[in-house]
């Protein structure tokens, strides 16, 4: 039983019967006397909770849940379109207006335009990268910070909506700015700098990706199959260059390296261009890292 019921049961007993001064119960549909059964009020409504259960005989209803990715956490509600044949050309054009009238209406000041047309950039972003949707809630409420620390003065939507994806993603995994830069709508130097706002105005997260996290996500966008003997080969080369103090750059180049050497110790055709077409890395830098593994790692 809800407090809203209990509260409502309290108030009439408290009351009393209109008619002859009794008791009145309200435990049911309707509020009647239990002395004379006179009827003060019926079809009472349920001011409590309907949240959905699988238990048939507490089941109960509920609308959509709140989410994060938009402006309004997804309470507003939309007109539908008149498709209907049976409907007059003016009843149309009024529903038509009442539909466009109730669209700006959602929007009570031009910030919750930008945001909301900076989240819907976020779940475009995060749809086309095919990012979960902890990712897109998590990126739209990034977002939605920074525009309250009023870090998106002077910049971009866009660019804000990119780097809060890019951020997001870092957070839970490992992704290339090139790779969120394909398909945001606005150049990287402006993703750079929303995101380099960001990361120090807001202090995220971010975790330190290292070689040996690349190692498994380079033998999967490979081409080819790579042994399993040649990635552990690979992840130890990796592990220790993280190790050694000589060795230290780029987490992608060193792991790109270390493939490489793991390879050719294997004999097996894993050629410098081939490993650098699918992680967009110059063979150049790659024989650089490939040299100093060779040299400060390799016994």
């Amino acid at each position: 039983m809800s407090s809203q019921t209990v509260q409502t049961e309290l108030f009439a007993a408290a009351q009393g019967c209109p008619e002859c001064g009794g008791t009145l119960d309200s435990s049911g549909r309707e509020t009647h006397c239990e002395n004379c059964g006179l009827v003060t009020e019926q079809d009472q409504l349920d001011h409590g909770p309907e949240w959905r259960t699988f238990n048939r005989e507490e089941q109960k209803r509920t609308g959509a849940p709140r989410t994060a990715t938009r402006h309004d956490q997804g309470l507003s509600t939309n007109i539908g379109s008149a498709e209907s044949s049976d409907i007059s050309p003016r009843r149309r054009r009024r529903l038509a207006r009442q539909r466009r009238l109730h669209g700006r209406s959602k929007y009570s000041s031009k910030r919750d335009r930008n945001l909301a047309h900076g989240l819907g950039e976020v779940r475009r972003i995060a749809s086309a990268l095919s990012e979960s949707r902890s990712v897109k809630e998590q990126a739209s409420t990034l977002f939605r910070e920074a525009q309250d620390a009023d870090l998106l003065i002077g910049r971009s939507i866009e660019g804000g909506a990119a780097a809060a994806v890019y951020a997001s993603c870092r957070c839970n995994g490992l992704v290339t700015m090139d790779t969120v830069a394909d398909v945001a709508r606005c150049s990287d130097s402006h993703i750079w700098n929303c995101y380099r706002t960001f990361l120090m105005e807001l202090e995220l997260p971010i975790p330190v990706s290292l070689p040996v996290d690349w190692v498994a996500r380079i033998c999967s966008d490979l081409p080819l199959d790579v042994a399993p003997e040649v990635r552990q080969q690979a992840l130890e080369l990796a592990e220790r260059a993280t190790e050694s103090a000589e060795v230290n750059g780029r987490p992608d180049g060193v792991a790109a390296g270390a493939l490489y050497l793991a390879g050719r110790e294997s004999d097996i055709r894993l050629t410098q261009a081939t490993i650098s077409e699918p992680l967009d890395v110059h063979p150049e830098t790659i024989r650089q890292w490939f040299q100093q593994i060779e040299e400060h790692i390799v016994d």
